[in-house]
């Protein structure tokens, strides 16, 4: 497996987590989505809303967008405190925007080149070094996007448990390849 193949898959594992996480999502009232943790982004909608966005403006810096922002930012996170356009304000629109994002980054990692992997991509901070130009290697971003997912992903699970639910989300790795495997006869 190289590189590529190897960033592939992370994603591949990355679309697959997200969709058990709204599955279970859809299975809780609204309030128990919005409900305050102090974990994570505050709540399971925040954090949903934090995995997408992470996805979109990281994809958007690579395509060359160093200033993206996310569909329905805040307008404390945007320049002249305005609106981000299409606010996300619901889990079925959520639903759909994630998975268009999805498909364009299959798309993008799939016509990468090993050797654009050290490139160095473009972004204005809106964590740490916030409102600076900063450089990094494309491959440690496409490494932080799939960290990031897992971090992010088990505290949404922490929320999720203690809400609770009695079936949860197995966002490991390993979990879908042994699913793939005893799908697929060919592979045995």
């Amino acid at each position: 497996m190289d590189a590529i193949q190897l960033i592939l898959r992370l994603h591949l594992h990355r679309v697959w987590v997200n969709q058990q996480l709204l599955a279970s999502a859809q299975k809780l009232t609204d309030a128990q989505l919005r409900q305050s943790f102090p974990i994570g982004q505050g709540s399971i909608w925040k954090s949903l809303l934090h995995l997408y966005a992470a996805d979109h403006v990281w994809l958007e810096a690579m395509l060359g967008n160093e200033n993206a922002t996310a569909p329905g930012d805040l307008p404390s996170q945007l320049p002249g405190n305005q609106l981000g356009p299409n606010p996300i304000t619901s889990l079925p629109d959520l639903q759909q925007k994630w998975t268009q994002l999805m498909t364009r980054w299959t798309t993008y990692i799939q016509q990468l080149n090993p050797n654009s992997l050290d490139d160095l991509v473009y972004k204005i901070s809106t964590s740490s070094f916030a409102g600076q130009r900063r450089p990094t290697r494309r491959s440690d971003i496409l490494l932080h996007i799939a960290t990031h997912s897992q971090y992010t992903t088990a505290q949404i699970l922490n929320m999720l448990r203690h809400l609770g639910l009695q079936r949860l989300p197995e966002p490991m790795l390993i979990t879908l390849a042994r699913q793939e495997f005893t799908r697929s006869p060919c592979l045995q």
